[in-house]
């Protein structure tokens, strides 16, 4: 599997603690960032600027941005859904934001009280904003491939809305399977209207696994020319506004993945394993990757 390039980002600090009936503090998130950091990970999606009465687990986005690891090569990224929270973004010092938009309507009421246009609109306005910032600014299409409220996503309905990301000029597109619905066809198809709406622009998946698929539609986006493959410590992840949507990818699994299929990742599985294991004892359950049960292959000796 020919893949130059391909890039992790650990979004455990963000997507996966932000469903979360444990609330980390601030010391608790910021050893959930050193950790992948220790283990090789070098794009982290750290914190979300949503308003925290809304989503009360990420509360405290600033202080733990001043406190990070400020290592050459580590890029930290922040989720941002409005103007305010770009704002918030800007001051304490993101490299990077990501700006959502989901693709069906009800669902983006409920995520972000506004309809799928009124999200684009917002897109149109932060992109060029955070840009003239110097920020690095990616955009994800949420749902892109399935809806727990409309059902399928109809093809045109993406295309249509790739248009008007492409429109104002990402750094990075990425698509997600918000409630891990996809298979690999499915990957492959709309990856084909992403690179069509946005020729030379890097993309990003953003993978959950509530129906074990994720690791296959990971490798299915390498195939499909994708650059960045969202993924969290020990599949923890979810959306509090997506019923039954379970974790992310977990990051050793996808390790695994690629090293296995002959793709070059940087990072140290025993480290994101720890890592794993630690954030289950921290949120009282044991994290449901294969990797931490099944452990790599061949193992020691």
């Amino acid at each position: 599997m020919p893949a130059p390039g391909i890039t992790l980002v650990e979004v455990a600090p963000r997507d996966g603690l932000q469903n979360e009936a444990v609330h980390l503090d601030v010391g608790q998130k910021l050893e959930l960032v050193r950790r992948p950091v220790a283990a090789g990970a070098r794009r982290i999606e750290a914190v979300s600027f949503a308003n925290p009465a809304r989503v009360l687990a990420m509360a405290g986005a600033e202080e733990l941005m001043a406190l990070v690891p400020r290592e050459p090569g580590v890029r930290y990224a922040g989720l941002v859904m409005n103007e305010r929270g770009l704002d918030r973004a800007l001051a304490c010092g993101v490299d990077e934001i990501d700006v959502v938009a989901v693709v069906t309507d009800t669902f983006s009421r409920r995520n972000q009280n506004t309809d799928t246009a009124g999200a684009l609109d917002l897109v149109a306005r932060l992109v060029p904003r955070a840009r003239a910032a110097g920020v690095t600014v990616t955009v994800t299409l949420g749902a892109s491939f399935g809806c727990p409220f409309e059902g399928e996503v109809p093809v045109q309905r993406l295309r249509d809305c790739l248009d008007t990301v492409a429109a104002a000029g990402p750094d990075e597109i990425a698509l997600a399977d918000t409630i891990g619905v996809a298979v690999p066809r499915d990957v492959h198809e709309r990856f084909a209207l992403a690179g069509a709406a946005a020729p030379g622009t890097p993309l990003r998946v953003h993978l959950h696994d509530t129906r074990n698929t994720a690791v296959a539609n990971a490798l299915a986006a390498v195939e499909a020319g994708v650059t960045a493959l969202d993924s969290s410590i020990g599949v923890a992840g979810g959306c509090p506004f997506a019923p039954a949507a379970t974790g992310n990818v977990a990051t050793e699994d996808l390790v695994y993945a690629l090293r296995r299929s002959g793709v070059a990742v940087p990072h140290d599985l025993r480290r994101l394993c720890d890592g794993a294991r630690w954030l289950g004892s921290v949120l009282g359950r044991t994290l449901p990757s294969a990797l931490l049960a099944a452990g790599d292959f061949p193992g020691p000796g």
